[in-house]
């Protein structure tokens, strides 16, 4: 069996609640993607997915489980060994516009990594045109600040920045939940795209089912912190077996 680029086994995190009742914001939960695989985890407000995305990005502390990031435990490590292990991860935010500085422009931003790995001043300009072709924007956007481009040209811009240090994860957190049904459409195909030429995995945080539905591989329900079920989104949509996922999917018709 190939190894998963991320696993997580029974990760759980909790946190102080009035009196003496705690909140479990993430209960035991378990789950592996693999390689090119786009696994979403869907649930409403509350049910968990934030904190576990937190967990996994290292920005919480867990109170138990492992975390695995291509075979190295991630779990607690901190300092340098842990910017080391991020390099083969990135971030695609739900607000594109706000994950950029506004006093930079979208070039810069992009940039960013490609400088910090010690690329001259010319070649990260190189390498940051390549970047926003690829992602479906002329060279020139480089030059241009967030505010000065649409929101789904700001999101693909955000996606070329993911792409800098070549990731082998994209963890979207409603990553296109900002966007109208059209742009949605494109990132979509472009997301698709990056994954079939790159064998990108995709760790896909959405409410839409739809969208889910579309671009999944797999699917996971969350709620109070658990997960309720889990399948391929075709089988947990048409043939949900329990009564929160029913409800979900009922909400949509």
């Amino acid at each position: 069996m190939t190894q998963p680029i991320l696993e997580v086994k029974n990760l759980t995190k909790t946190f102080a609640g009035r009196g003496k009742n705690d909140l479990v914001a993430v209960d035991h939960v378990s789950f592996q993607l693999g390689a090119g695989e786009t696994l979403g985890i869907v649930g409403e407000s509350g049910s968990g997915k934030s904190t576990l995305v937190k967990a996994i990005l290292r920005l919480l502390d867990v109170d138990f489980g492992e975390i695995f990031l291509n075979g190295q435990e991630i779990t607690h490590l901190k300092g340098r060994k842990l910017r080391e292990a991020y390099r083969q991860f990135q971030m695609v935010f739900q607000s594109p516009v706000s994950s950029f500085d506004p006093r930079r422009t979208l070039g810069d931003g992009i940039g960013e990594s490609l400088r910090n790995s010690g690329k001259s001043k010319e070649e990260t300009k190189r390498q940051v045109g390549e970047l926003l072709t690829r992602c479906g924007l002329p060279a020139e956007y480089a030059k241009r600040y967030p505010h000065q481009v649409s929101g789904g040209q700001c999101q693909r811009a955000a996606i070329a920045r993911a792409l800098a240090i070549s990731p082998k994860l994209l963890i979207c957190d409603e990553a296109t939940s900002a966007l109208d049904v059209t742009v949605q459409q494109q990132i979509i195909e472009l997301l698709g795209q990056l994954r079939e030429g790159k064998g990108i995995a995709y760790l896909f945080i959405c409410h839409n089912l739809a969208l889910v539905q579309q671009f999944c591989h797999r699917v996971l329900v969350m709620k109070d912190g658990r997960i309720v079920e889990e399948g391929i989104p075709d089988e947990v949509i048409f043939h949900p077996k329990h009564r929160y996922t029913k409800e979900l999917v009922e909400a949509i018709l």
